[in-house]
């Protein structure tokens, strides 16, 4: 007797996984709908999950809402919401995992250490890296925190800790929430005075 197998046409992405799918493979949608677990009687949960990323726009509009906002989204809860959360909370301890004592020793190894920083960020912040002599993070120091469109800093808060910590040098950073990477005339203005007041006081912007 021959059996015959079917192709389920709606097949869970939980299911997937278990067959044989990799991960990596599934569509955002797919991958919240198996945090969420399950769906309600009139909508499946990667109906709900569709839903979710729609409504709230994107993987980073779920990232910037609060757990009450998701949980007020027909099929999800409270219990729910916190499971979506949660889920970013931990991908965002696997990407702060860094060594503060590795080296920084190029712009990409600045950005590696601060992207988990400025990530999702609808605001502007403004961070200073104090080095030592080696080049080996002292410490990590966020000066302002600004609008969607500015972050005021004054060169007397960019080497207070600096002073403090007997930093070499510092590097300083700040993001653009509008994702256009070129710096504003009033950026490179605080660069040069910042480089300036460096200079004078011994500790060198690198």
């Amino acid at each position: 007797m021959k059996l015959l197998l079917r192709e389920n046409k709606h097949v869970l992405p939980l299911q997937k996984c278990i067959a044989g799918d990799d991960v990596k493979n599934l569509s955002d949608s797919e991958l919240l709908s198996i945090i969420l677990g399950t769906g309600t009687k009139k909508n499946d949960v990667t109906e709900i999950s569709l839903k979710i990323i729609t409504q709230l726009g994107g993987l980073r509009g779920i990232l910037n809402s609060g757990i009450r906002e998701i949980s007020k989204i027909t099929g999800i809860g409270i219990r729910k919401a916190i499971r979506i959360h949660s889920a970013f909370e931990l991908g965002r301890r696997v990407i702060t995992d860094n060594d503060n004592n590795k080296k920084i020793d190029s712009p990409l190894s600045v950005r590696e250490l601060l992207l988990p920083d400025f990530a999702g960020l609808e605001n502007e912040i403004f961070i200073v890296l104090i080095m030592n002599n080696k080049n080996y993070l002292l410490k990590k120091k966020i000066i302002s925190m600004g609008t969607i469109s500015e972050a005021i800093v004054h060169p007397r808060e960019v080497f207070r800790d600096a002073i403090r910590e007997g930093g070499s040098s510092i590097i300083v950073s700040h993001n653009h929430p509008s994702g256009i990477t070129t710096p504003s005339s009033e950026d490179i203005k605080t660069t040069k005075r910042i480089s300036e007041a460096g200079k004078i006081i011994g500790i060198p912007l690198l």
